[in-house]
């Protein structure tokens, strides 16, 4: 099978609406343009497509009158913008398409989110829906895989990730290639270009801090003297590469108990893959000490998947306390909690005695290799 359905392509099409925009954001390679090009397959309406890395299509939206949008877009009712991030004040241009152009539907996408919101966020509020695409989810892979080999296939995916080209690359030294590739030459590019930010090696060195405290609170101050830049310049290049959908800051829970640590933030990445071609270790499961946080990191960026493609309302945090007691992950939904630990293992973890006597009406639940598809479904 060369494509795999995506599960944000229903949502997308039952938004795509007359004068609204429909935003596709989502990392580099994760397969946003091939997801648009099937969905417009699928309506088969006549599209203008249009590439934001074109400086022929800079010229051609230059100037904002709508006669000219007009003569553009012609007959077509269907316009779709890929990287659509590199066009100056996007956001005006598609907000006075969408206002005076009747019946018209607008598609973009971009491989960044800090461009798009800071031009398009404010002009189209009202006018637009917004989706994350990430790499390829369990249940997208459910399309080609059994339940006999899924262990084994997400085996490989815990050193190796999900993004969609992976899957035409058998050999484990592509696989590799391919990632570091992505590392040096796709992920970065975006902050060091978007941000003009020359020195590339302190946003790699904190990357590489961060792969190694998954898990467990990234003291900002503490970053900043390890690499010896300061707190807010740490702070800075966080929000940056969350912005481009490399990493995730997840928060402490607390209802004010004094007891809970909330001071400092977890981060994840948003891939195994990269996270391991960030410390340079691509060594099967069996052969390493980090399956924890592998796996730690796996399901988050999984849930992360199904909230947003189920669009599931969550709020989403860690818990801890000073006595040590803690819980992975927590989701507080519709004025109830949920708690998770993740072990690789089936394991007897019992529910921490702080979190049952301080939120009794919450659940608790430890998802591991055995029971994660339910939890995922």
């Amino acid at each position: 099978m060369d494509y795999l359905v995506r599960d944000l392509s229903d949502n997308i099409i039952r938004k795509l609406q007359s004068n609204k925009v429909v935003i596709v954001f989502g990392a580099r390679r994760v397969g946003k343009t091939v997801l648009v090009k099937e969905i417009l397959d699928k309506i088969n309406e006549p599209v203008l497509s249009l590439n934001g890395e074109d400086i022929n299509v800079h010229d051609k939206l230059a100037i904002r009158s709508v006669e000219k949008y007009k003569q553009i877009l012609g007959s077509y009712k269907l316009l779709y913008i890929d990287e659509a991030q590199k066009i100056p004040e996007i956001g005006l241009k598609l907000k006075l398409m969408i206002d005076e152009i009747e019946d018209l539907k607008i598609i973009i996408s971009g491989s960044s989110s800090f461009d798009i919101h800071k031009d398009a966020g404010e002009p189209l509020t009202g006018r637009k829906y917004t989706f994350n695409l990430f790499a390829l989810s369990e249940n997208e892979y459910n399309q080609i895989e059994n339940t006999i080999e899924k262990i084994d296939k997400v085996r490989e995916r815990l050193v190796f990730g999900n993004y969609p080209e992976l899957l035409h690359l058998p050999d484990r030294e592509d696989k590799i290639d391919y990632l570091n590739e992505m590392v040096s030459s796709y992920l970065l590019k975006d902050i060091l270009v978007y941000e003009n930010i020359k020195n590339s090696q302190k946003i790699f060195n904190l990357l590489r801090l961060i792969a190694f405290q998954i898990g467990g609170e990234v003291s900002l101050q503490e970053l900043g003297k390890q690499l010896g830049i300061s707190k807010n310049t740490v702070e800075k290049y966080l929000d940056l590469l969350s912005k481009v959908f490399i990493l995730h800051k997840v928060e402490g829970f607390s209802r004010n108990l004094r007891k809970e640590i909330t001071k400092n933030s977890r981060w994840y990445f948003l891939d195994n893959g990269i996270r391991n071609a960030v410390i340079a270790n691509f060594n099967p499961i069996e052969s390493r000490n980090d399956i924890g946080i592998l796996w730690e990191n796996y399901m988050i960026s999984e849930r992360l998947k199904y909230q947003e493609y189920k669009r599931l309302s969550s709020n989403n945090y860690f818990w801890r306390t000073y006595e040590q007691q803690e819980i992975d992950w927590v989701e507080e939904r519709d004025g109830t909690l949920f708690g998770y630990e993740f072990k690789w293992k089936e394991s007897k973890v019992k529910i921490p005695t702080q979190w049952k006597n301080t939120y009794p009406d919450s659940s608790f639940e430890v998802i591991n290799k055995d029971n994660f598809e339910n939890w995922l479904k």
